[in-house]
Order: C-alpha cells, then structure tokens, then sequence
C-alpha cells in the first residue's frame, strides 16, 4: 500500500521559450537539462553491489546513484584475512560489525568468567571503555584471561567505545557511488565521521575474573553462538560479507585458545528476512543452549523477537540494525549492537543530498523501522538545513511479506513523484526497493546517469 505525507506543493510555473525565425514563429519543447533530471540516492540496504542483481534487465539503471552505508576503511590485513573465508565476497559492509560482535562477545564471556548471558551482558559495554587497549583477539584474549581490564577497538569500533544504551558512540560512514556498470566505484568512495566520543559509558563493569582461578566454579563452557543473519529474504544481498564476517571471528577466536578454555560454537541460523521464521529460529537457539544471538539482520526482525530472546534471558546483538528507537527500547539490558543509530545516518546522508543542492526531494522508504526511521531522520535534518517542508515529499510502501509474496507495486507512487517533479529521489530499502527504481523508470521519471 502507497502511503503519501508531506504538505501539497503549488502549482508549478510553466515558462514556454520561442524560437524566431526567417519563414516565422514556433513554440519549442524545453529542452532536458542536467537541472530537471532525477539524482538517485540510497542508503545501507541497498547500496551494496549485490544490489545490481536486482535489474538483469536494466544494465545501468544505477549509474549516478550515490548514497552512504556505515563502513570504517578496512586495513588490507583484515581484506586479506576475510578474503580467505570467502574469496568470492565483493562487498564488505557490516563485515567488520559482525566480526567485532562475536569477538566482543567472546571476551565478555572471557572476563565475566562463565557463559551465564546476565553476567555475559554487564561486560559486554566494558570490554569496549577504558582498560588497557587491545586491538586483536590473540592479544585481548591475553588479558581478559588475565583478568585485565581491557579496550577492544577492532574493525569496526575505532574511536569511542559503546554508549550506556550499547551501541557506538561514533562511527565511520563511507559515501559510494554506483558506475555505469551498475557496481560500486571504489575510486569515489570517501568516509565521513560521526558520533560524539563523550557519550562513550562511564559505567563500570563488575571486576574480571582471572582463568584458573575458583577452579570449582562452573563456567558454562563452551560458549554457543547463535546466527540470526538474512540467508534468505529481501535482505538476503547483504548476506556473504555478514556471514564472512562471523566465521573469522569464530576461526580467530578458537585459534586464539578459544573462551574459558573451550572453543566457541557456531549456531547456524536464518532470520529469513521475516519475523515469523526468525521467531523460529530463536527457538531452536533456544533449544541448542545458544548464550548469544548475532542478529537479526533488519532491525524490524530485532523488534520481533526481541520479546522472546529477553524472556529466554539470552543476548542479543546485531551487528547491522540501525533503527534508531532501539536505543531505547525495553530490553533488559540483553540487546547491543555494533551498528550505529540511524540518527548518524540520517545526518551523513541528508549532507551528501545537500552537496548537490536540490530544491525538491522525495523520500521513498519501507514501511518498517528501518526505513520509516532513517527517513524521519534525513526528513529532520533536511529541514534543520533550511529545505522547506512543501518541498520534501514522503512515500511509503509496504514490502513484501514472504520471499513468495508478489513483487512491491510502486507504479502509483511513480505517478505521484513524477508529478512533483524532483531533482532529487532517495529510495530507503532492501533488495526489494529495486522495484521502486523500477517504477520509476517505466513512469518516464527522469533518472540523471
């Protein structure tokens, strides 16, 4: 279903140009210029090369589009190290997310001293806020067997450590554009930062336990890891470089020596970018003995389930929602993420809108969290810029229910758009929102390539 907000625009003044000449006078149709084309912008859920395989049979749809996704610049080391997981990955974003959520939790099971999920959360914040700075898993595993106090920065966590809602405080935003061959084009990919380090937590976490000693004491080892990432659904693009990414941590970590003195388990699981099939693979997590959960992939998939993870009294923590009401939701302290909130976002992508200085943009997104929440955001800080509320438009659509479902319907939206004539078209969305680019095509919007 098409939603529509936003204030009605006036009517547009129409201005017809006449060309004189020796056997008379004729009206000539404007000409199409670089002002009255369309700029396409996306977001994390789309702007991933895996995306171009949603337009086989539209070969450069995407050239021009540009948009941002959270991405620190990776060292060629952890290129390297990634690669020989899977040589065929060609997109990394939340590689570097995922992978410090497994190591994070592994060395708050290390320091906490047992794989109990309650204690396993109170050092989850700790491991990432003061202490002695670490930045591998041999080396942190080192201390926190030592009962040292310890800072992990990784991949992904390179400046300030987590807030005391357990997310960054900063984070690193990387602006891509697509080529004419519908893949990302390294060569103009530029990095923004973000996030406030004073809003890193202050909060102290119970002392660490140093190994070997209180030998009696049963640690609940070994520590079962539980995978709730999109191997299937609308979010299925962004699958590889999520799974590449847990399955280094899990090798590092056992090659490592491990965590209390036993390798860490891997739980395979699928969200499957639905809330009904993740709600069921929590359960056999559940049932496995999973401690931690690494998941969901969407933060809409995370708001269902995230009842019945806390009422298992289990972890979870999600290495890519960036729904920004997560911060503060119930979860009884059992809910982290290595993502940062889309309110940082919202600022870095409302900013590379603004570079190129349209007058009149619409914001298309899915009707969930994600993409009603990032489009709020950028909404928010488009008019904090000085854009006029009549000249932002806001459409929804309803993505599909089920990988089975029919495919997301758009062409009404496309009229509307089209109508409003913008410079300017952010599309919020997962695989799905290729239908809206789509849409928009056969409605004769001008897309700028």
């Amino acid at each position: 279903m098409l939603v529509s907000r936003g204030r009605r625009s006036a009517a547009l003044a129409v201005c017809a140009a006449f060309l004189l000449g020796a056997g008379g006078c004729g009206k000539a149709e404007p000409e199409e210029t670089a002002e009255s084309l369309v700029r396409l912008y996306g977001a994390d859920g789309n702007m991933i090369n895996t995306f171009a395989a949603e337009f086989g049979d539209h070969p450069g749809i995407l050239g021009g589009m540009k948009g941002t996704k959270p991405l620190t610049p990776l060292s060629a080391d952890f290129i390297e190290r990634i690669a020989s997981v899977d040589p065929d990955l060609d997109d990394y974003i939340y590689s570097g997310e995922t992978y410090d959520a497994l190591v994070i939790s592994a060395l708050a099971a290390q320091l906490a001293g047992t794989t109990e999920p309650g204690e396993v959360a109170k050092q989850i914040n700790g491991v990432t806020t003061g202490g002695e700075i670490c930045d591998t898993v041999a080396e942190c595993l080192k201390l926190a067997r030592a009962g040292t106090d310890i800072q992990y920065r990784g991949v992904s966590l390179k400046r300030g450590g987590f807030t005391d809602a357990g997310e960054p405080s900063t984070a690193s935003y990387a602006t891509v554009h697509f080529g004419s061959d519908n893949e990302l084009d390294d060569g103009k990919m530029e990095f923004i930062g973000a996030g406030d380090e004073t809003t890193t937590s202050t909060v102290a976490p119970p002392p660490p336990r140093r190994e070997g000693l209180g030998t009696g004491q049963r640690t609940g080892a070994p520590l079962k890891i539980g995978g709730l990432l999109p191997r299937t659904g609308d979010l299925a693009l962004a699958y590889p470089p999520l799974a590449a990414g847990a399955a280094l941590a899990i090798r590092e970590i056992n090659a490592a020596g491990g965590v209390l003195g036993r390798d860490v388990e891997w739980l395979d699981g699928d969200d499957g970018t639905n809330a009904d099939k993740a709600r069921q693979t929590v359960q056999e997590h559940v049932a496995k003995g999973a401690h931690v959960i690494i998941g969901a992939g969407a933060s809409g998939i995370s708001r269902a389930v995230l009842p019945d993870v806390v009422a298992a009294g289990l972890i979870l923590f999600s290495p890519c929602n960036t729904d920004a009401g997560l911060s503060t939701v119930d979860d009884k302290g059992l809910y982290f993420r290595t993502a940062p909130s889309d309110i940082l976002q919202g600022r870095a992508l409302a900013d590379v809108i603004l570079r190129d200085g349209p007058n009149r943009i619409v914001i298309v997104a899915r009707g969930d969290s994600y993409g009603q929440g990032l489009q709020e955001n950028v909404r928010a800080e488009l008019e904090r810029a000085g854009v006029a509320p009549d000249r932002v438009r806001l459409l929804t659509y309803d993505p599909p229910a089920n990988a089975d479902g029919p495919p997301v319907d758009f062409s009404a939206g496309a009229q509307e758009i089209k109508e409003f004539a913008p410079e300017a078209a952010l599309v919020i969305g997962f695989a799905e929102s290729a239908e809206v680019i789509k849409a928009l095509v056969a409605a004769d919007v001008p897309l700028r390539h």
